[in-house]
């Protein structure tokens, strides 16, 4: 993991996302994002947005997330998605719209860190991305969560596994150890 040319990328830690089986996630992640922002590193938030007649409720009969509350990033992390180099939103489950794809891009980095919910789908989908436009993936497995049960965040893990390299799957304490390692770098003039 290169720190020094990566982002943090938190993916829809939102009100209609975090529920008794996703709950968990929200203090992980905030520790994460203060760790980073710590650091002096960007750190990228999504927040997902869904809409009438959106493929997911025509074919899931899916009609959440639609606007306030339920679309708001939760409180512990308003703050910080406020002070975050951007805010992405997006209708479906990547990250990578045409903004954030230009932010990635103009921003130089090589790394994106991912955590957030749900670990399955956007989080796998936002890596898998990652990986085929040619960008190291990380996925921060205790700092990610699925709002339909730790079973399915271990499937999300699985197939994580074999899309981007079980390499690429890391706790927050590794990365914590390279946030560590990068601040204590000599820097070279």
């Amino acid at each position: 993991m290169d720190i020094g040319s990566a982002a943090l990328v938190v993916i829809d830690m939102q009100n209609g996302f975090v529920n008794e089986r996703s709950r968990h996630a929200v203090p992980a992640v905030s520790d994460l994002v203060a760790q980073w922002t710590a650091a002096g590193r960007p750190v990228i938030f999504t927040r997902y947005f869904n809409y009438p007649d959106s493929p997911y409720e025509r074919f899931f009969q899916w009609r959440r997330l639609q606007g306030p509350p339920e679309t708001a990033i939760v409180p512990e992390l308003a703050d910080a998605a406020a002070r975050a180099q951007a805010v992405v939103d997006k209708t479906g489950y990547t990250l990578f719209t045409l903004q954030a794809a230009e932010l990635v891009r103009g921003g130089g980095w090589t790394d994106l860190v991912f955590c957030g919910i749900a670990t399955e789908s956007c989080v796998l989908k936002s890596a898998a991305d990652a990986f085929e436009h040619g960008y190291a993936p990380w996925i921060v497995t205790d700092a990610c969560a699925s709002d339909a049960g730790p079973d399915v965040h271990a499937a999300g893990l699985v197939v994580a596994r074999r899309l981007i390299g079980t390499g690429q799957l890391v706790t927050a304490d590794h990365v914590v150890d390279q946030l560590a390692a990068y601040a204590g770098a000599p820097v070279l003039e």
